[in-house]
């Protein structure tokens, strides 16, 4: 089961149809053509449009599961006690100093430009469940970093 803010089950749902839409329909043309181009068994254009077109299947299946087994947060039930998922966390680096934020989200909305990660990363993991104040190690692929939670919010 996926848990997800209803923005990014929305968005996951606009880009399934819009592979179905206009995707699926642009590989398929894209192997006809190739096909017309004479000998299957030496057409590297048609096996090349034929691994793009299972490429593309095997995406739209994955989010069609992804979708089916979504379960949409209910953000006015959420709280700003502890972090949890959909929570907001302002931090402070420790070791640095340096002050940091993320939103802490489903790995289909992962984002990091955005400031979203993961639930499944090393800092979303050593965060869940910790209040404003508390200090964290959390261990992750350079070493161990020390972070205070400075504040938490929803969204």
């Amino acid at each position: 089961m996926a848990y997800m803010s209803q923005e990014g089950y929305d968005k996951l749902v606009a880009e399934l149809q819009r592979l179905e839409s206009v995707e699926r329909p642009k590989a398929s043309a894209a192997i006809a053509e190739a096909r017309d181009k004479g000998d299957l068994s030496e057409n590297s254009e048609y096996d090349a449009a034929k691994e793009a077109q299972a490429h593309l299947e095997a995406k739209i299946s994955r989010m069609k599961l992804t979708i089916a087994e979504a379960k949409i947060v209910d953000m006015s039930r959420l709280s700003n006690e502890a972090v949890q998922i959909m929570s907001k966390v302002d931090m402070t680096n420790l070791g640095t100093g340096q002050k940091m934020s993320y939103t802490i989200v489903s790995e289909n909305e992962a984002d990091l430009r955005a400031g979203k990660i993961s639930i499944t990363t090393p800092i979303a993991q050593g965060l869940l469940n910790h209040k404003v104040g508390d200090e964290v190690e959390v261990k992750i692929p350079r070493g161990v970093i020390k972070l205070r939670i400075d504040s938490i919010s929803i969204g």
